[in-house]
């Protein structure tokens, strides 16, 4: 008599048993497989979470008492990644108490040993079907959500074309899990268009956290984003959960990321790969759920040349780029954000808005906002606040913005020692004025994407 060969790996629903008996991890490998499922297996507790942190599994099987890591130990890891993973626990010493208290942390299902295969089977079926009916729950509230855009959700403001496409990718994306990398000069809403992807993700109704990591110091920042154990630091009395663990579940904000050490770098590498954080002075990994956006100021194309920036993080990061435009590259929509702006002060007075005087609003739009909507927004409640009657005229408005300079493309007067990047500039001028100001056409010329001339139109500060 010869031994059955062990068959090939099920195509259906992703299993993964977690067992410290390798007898009885092998004796479920085949009977699984045999009835169609995908199945992977982790000797012990460990090795679980282990594999648990490597890949999505739809169902995990696992027996609860193991030594070190026990099955209560990998389900919440399973609850902490994803939610909606059903986890099926198995033991040879079942009380009351423990399956109540299985329940109550979120198992799908107690089984006791020794069970017939055919019952243990019939489980994961079920299993497998009441993730799909929540896996297809949410894919429709995702759909619903989308379509009720202009209702639930306040699309950010704008009618520029530019601004229009980044909200068509930010509303494409917004569904998924993927990590969107936002580029933008400062004041140019990033953090208006993330939290904008979080309302319409099916992620909505958890937690959206975010930090601005170039506003703390880096041992401060990553006690903040990882956490810490007590004694780990001077003034560590006790252990601290991090952001990132706190916020599991939602979407984590890292804004300004450009600004973070190489050290830190390193850890948040180690997020995005493994979706899991090591707290300040622990050395066990804790596996988290989070959905990551990140923003940036800085050319990280430049930055990664320079060495201060990794390019693993930047490509790790880069899935989804939006490039946001500079105010001064939509003046058509400074009348409308002027309007927002006024209204919501009026809101928060309770009083009637004011008005923009036609001299006031034609200041408005000639001027370049180095500091984008941001400048716009202190600028206009400035003039609320010194404008006495109901209509805002050009003298509550900053002397910078009514007496604007024009800026030409390039100057016939060249500095006696220009720099690199001062020749750069000028030359990148002089093609986009001899191409009349078309920025496709400036690019075939200079032999570069259109992405990266935008990027240095940016940096320069020069309207094209």
């Amino acid at each position: 008599m010869t031994d059955r060969p062990t068959p090939p790996n099920g195509t259906g629903p992703r299993v993964l048993v977690v067992d410290d008996e390798s007898g009885i991890l092998e004796t479920l490998r085949v009977l699984l497989r045999n009835e169609g499922f995908a199945v992977t297996t982790a000797l012990g507790g460990k090795a679980g979470l282990e594999q648990l942190a490597a890949q999505a599994p739809d169902i995990v099987l696992t027996d609860v008492r193991m030594p070190s890591v026990t099955g209560l130990d990998v389900l919440a890891a399973a609850r902490a990644q994803n939610g909606e993973t059903p986890v099926v626990l198995m033991t040879a010493q079942a009380t009351l108490q423990s399956a109540i208290q299985a329940v109550n942390e979120g198992a799908f299902y107690y089984l006791q040993k020794p069970f017939r295969n055919d019952e243990m089977v019939a489980i994961l079926r079920r299993a497998a079907e009441h993730r799909a009916l929540k896996m297809e729950n949410s894919t429709l509230k995702q759909e619903i959500r989308r379509r009720d855009i202009g209702n639930a959700v306040s699309r950010p403001l704008g009618t520029a074309r530019a601004w229009l496409e980044v909200l068509r990718v930010a509303e494409t994306v917004a569904p998924t899990d993927s990590t969107v990398l936002i580029q933008g000069e400062s004041g140019t809403g990033k953090e208006v268009v993330a939290r904008y992807i979080h309302q319409l993700s099916a992620r909505s109704e958890r937690t959206f956290a975010s930090i601005n990591c170039g506003a703390l110091p880096e041992s401060l920042l990553e006690s903040e984003l990882f956490g810490h154990v007590k004694g780990s630091f001077t003034g560590a009395v006790k252990d601290k959960a991090g952001l990132f663990t706190a916020a599991s579940g939602g979407t984590f904000f890292l804004d300004e990321i450009g600004e973070t050490t190489p050290a830190t770098q390193v850890k948040l590498l180690r997020v995005l790969q493994n979706r899991e954080v090591i707290p300040v002075g622990a050395t066990d990994p804790q596996p988290i759920d989070l959905r990551l956006l990140a923003a940036t100021n800085r050319d990280l194309d430049e930055e990664i040349k320079r060495g201060t920036f990794r390019g693993d993080l930047f490509y790790r990061l880069n899935v989804i780029a939006l490039h946001l435009p500079p105010l001064r590259e939509r003046r058509d929509d400074i009348p409308l954000l002027a309007e927002h702006f006024l209204h919501r002060s009026a809101e928060q007075a309770k009083e009637e808005p004011k008005r923009i005087g036609p001299d006031a609003l034609e200041a408005l739009q000639s001027y370049d906002w180095p500091g984008n909507v941001r400048e716009l927004e202190n600028a206009l409640e400035r003039a609320v606040i010194l404008t006495r009657g109901g209509t805002i005229d050009v003298d509550a408005l900053p002397a910078r913005v009514v007496e604007r300079k024009s800026r030409p493309l390039i100057s016939d007067a060249a500095p006696a020692n220009p720099t690199l990047d001062a020749v750069e500039r000028a030359y990148i001028m002089w093609v986009l004025q001899s191409e009349g100001g078309n920025k496709s056409r400036a690019a075939d010329v200079l032999g570069i994407d259109p992405s990266t001339l935008y990027r240095k139109l940016s940096r320069y500060g020069v309207e094209a």
